[in-house]
């Protein structure tokens, strides 16, 4: 097992509500400087962008998060999308940001939109790094994970179907569930294979109960009134379609590829992610 991140300096714990404290990390504290904040996905992961954070603190504050219940943050069964746009506020309030950037990576991604839409006054620009759209996205994605699979189906489908699994087990699962996220497997096996062996317990009643409808995601891009970009990995095996359709529904959408990235596209592609990212924080000025 790999050891959890140890507090830094720069870690502290929030509390957002009663008996909820969570596990936050800021980088370059510079109050002139406009806040930009990561919200991870799953649900039920945790914050795992140390490397993409590396390319974005010069010149701006980046916080990032371990959302309730999750990773280093304190123990929640209360999940609900409106918990989730709550804990967000709560830490802007903390941090006393007047407005700042959002950006959500996958499932994190619709919880940027729906924060966006409940509190535009707070927010300066959205990045919705690739995330799901709406419609029909899942036979597609399905599709395309089982021919990245390849012969490998077979053993992530006989781990599925054992209730206790060992650690060993557990990691082996979980590398195999990602796997298919990567544009190549093979470049990134490492980033891969740390996150799976990371000892964090993946909090699968967030994972059933933090989930967004078509509807849900229309109304909150339709009332976005700041600039929300929708950046997606090329190969990314979530159809790009879906997210220009949930673009068309959007007020002030700009749309961005990230070239040869998969679906954290900051692994292959850094420099193109970095370079995106910075243009929201731009936007929002």
């Amino acid at each position: 097992m790999t050891e959890r991140r140890a507090p830094t300096p720069a870690q502290e714990y929030v509390e957002v509500a009663p008996g909820i404290r969570l596990a936050t990390w800021t980088d370059r504290n510079d109050a002139d400087s406009l806040p930009l904040v990561m919200i991870h996905g799953g649900p039920g992961l945790w914050s795992d962008f140390e490397d993409l954070v590396a390319l974005l603190s010069e010149g701006s504050v980046v916080h990032t998060y371990d959302q309730r219940g999750c990773g280093r943050s304190d123990p929640s069964d209360e999940q609900s999308m409106q918990h989730s746009v709550a804990d967000l506020e709560a830490l802007r309030e903390h941090w006393g940001h007047d407005r700042w950037v959002v950006v959500g990576h996958s499932a994190g991604a619709s919880i940027a939109l729906a924060y966006a839409a409940q509190h535009p006054e707070r927010t300066a620009a959205v990045g919705y790094l690739d995330g799901t759209g709406i419609g029909d996205w899942r036979s597609a994605h399905r599709a395309e994970r089982a021919r990245r699979l390849g012969d490998l189906a077979a053993r992530l489908e006989q781990l599925d179907g054992i209730p206790d699994r060992s650690w060993e087990q557990e990691v082996e699962w979980r590398d195999l569930q990602w796997l298919p996220d990567d544009a190549d497997p093979v470049a990134g096996r490492e980033r891969r294979r740390h996150l799976a062996a990371t000892d964090l317990a993946i909090n699968l009643v967030a994972n059933r109960q933090i989930r967004a409808s078509d509807a849900d995601l229309i109304a909150w891009a339709a009332a976005t009134t700041c600039p929300v970009f929708f950046i997606h990995g090329s190969a990314d095996p979530r159809p790009v379609p879906n997210v220009l359709a949930l673009a068309a529904k959007t007020a002030h959408a700009r749309k961005r590829v990230v070239e040869g990235g998969g679906h954290s596209p900051w692994v292959e592609q850094p420099g193109q992610t970095a370079e995106l990212l910075h243009e929201v924080v731009q936007a929002g000025r």
